[in-house]
């Protein structure tokens, strides 16, 4: 390792010598005036992947939802991200990074459910990550530059040799921390992870501007005979869905609704065979989700993961914690087959029945069979007004998917 790391600093060298690939080494010294600005540089830097091709940006794109939008061989979203060297797949799917700021930290309590017949919830809460192991982005973004399996740094040592490669960079952490900052690596790696997490809480992240937040304002109307309202009276329905159960945080619709309470359950969904097959892991390996978070101990948490945002939803497939599920239609069929009498009994991605659950010895029973079976053209209707919570720079990705919304 000492050598491998003596090969990375003398290739640092080389590369400054060289005026190196990625991001710039300005001979203005300019100076980055805010840490949001630098942690903006930061989260687009290949340069901080082991072999110069992977950024933050990379598994959650701007341009996309914040999402991995790298297609397969097939020419669909892979379910698992690739990692920099071009080999290694994770086992859960990047979640989106956008509206990621108003998680709250990782804690156990309770809260108030709305609309929903369910009883109050009482368990963990929030947290970076599907577990919840990291409390905030600074944590998160401290993560994947060192994760082998993803940006492949050896270790923080060499992240920030990568960094004192870019005078830009030296500067503006000397003029935002301090200036001896560079005399601690773990300082520096510190410092870095937080710029990049004061960038990630911009309003670009989270505009809240999507067709619902128009309507909220009077700048958009739903249509009262159109699908899409249809949904939305579905969605926040107490007697006819249990969406709002999990996706409801606010007690009305409210401007910064995330629309994610940020439990933990266990939806029974099942393994992502493709992901395995070409990720390494072994035919008896299960992932505990929330059981994997360190702060976690009781086994009846394993299967667990967080409820996710629905937030730009409809452009952020492959869906579920691991990808399992290509379609926003196929996942309401999927929530509709634990109801009685439920019309929804095959996965329509693969014409067979639905798979057991990956553990289902915990399964959110009571909250999956909250409410009544739902028809097609109820199902489409929900999707069409989730398609309305699409940010507005991301509208033109929605794609009709056979789902007509009459917008």
């Amino acid at each position: 390792m000492a050598f491998f790391n003596s090969v990375i600093r003398y290739s640092s060298i080389f590369s400054l010598l060289l005026s190196g690939c990625g991001a710039s080494n300005s001979d203005d010294n300019h100076l980055f005036s805010t840490k949001a600005l630098l942690g903006e540089s930061l989260y687009s830097d290949t340069n901080l992947s082991l072999n110069r091709t992977q950024s933050c940006s990379t598994c959650h794109n701007p341009n996309h939802g914040f999402i991995d939008e790298r297609l397969n061989s097939e020419g669909v979203i892979n379910s698992v991200s690739e990692g920099d060297d071009g080999i290694s797949f994770g086992d859960r799917n990047s979640p989106t990074a956008a509206y990621a700021r108003f998680i709250p930290p990782f804690h156990e309590g309770s809260h108030t459910r709305f609309n929903s017949k369910q009883p109050d919830y009482e368990g963990f809460i929030g947290g970076q990550f599907h577990d919840g192991r990291e409390d905030d982005l600074k944590g998160q973004a401290g993560g994947p530059p060192t994760n082998p399996i993803e940006m492949g740094m050896p270790d923080k040592a060499s992240v920030v040799v990568r960094l004192q490669e870019n005078s830009d960079y030296i500067s503006s952490f000397k003029a935002l921390y301090s200036e001896d900052i560079f005399d601690d690596v773990d300082t520096v790696y510190a410092a870095m992870a937080e710029s990049i997490a004061e960038f990630e809480k911009t309003e670009s992240f989270s505009p809240f501007d999507s067709k619902y937040d128009r309507s909220l304002t009077g700048d958009y109307l739903y249509d009262p005979l159109s699908k899409a309202a249809e949904g939305k009276a579905l969605f926040f329905s107490q007697q006819f869905t249990n969406c709002a159960t999990c996706h409801q945080l606010h007690v009305n619709s409210h401007a910064e609704e995330t629309f994610s309470n940020y439990e933990y359950h266990n939806l029974g969904v099942p393994i992502n065979l493709i992901a395995r097959s070409f990720n390494g892991k072994e035919a008896d390996f299960v992932d505990n989700g929330l059981f994997e978070n360190p702060a976690v101990s009781d086994v009846d948490h394993k299967g667990k993961y967080k409820v996710p945002t629905l937030r730009n939803i409809a452009i952020t497939e492959p869906y579920m914690h691991n990808g399992v599920f290509q379609d926003l239609k196929t996942v309401l069929e999927f929530y509709d087959h634990f109801l009685t009498g439920s019309d929804h009994l095959f996965n329509p991605e693969s014409g067979l029945p639905w798979r057991e659950a990956e553990i289902p010895e915990t399964v959110s029973e009571s909250e999956l069979a909250d409410g009544r079976k739902l028809s097609d053209s109820e199902i489409e209707a929900l999707v069409c007004f989730l398609r309305t919570l699409t940010d507005q720079r991301y509208e033109s990705l929605i794609q009709d998917k056979d789902i007509d919304c009459g917008e």
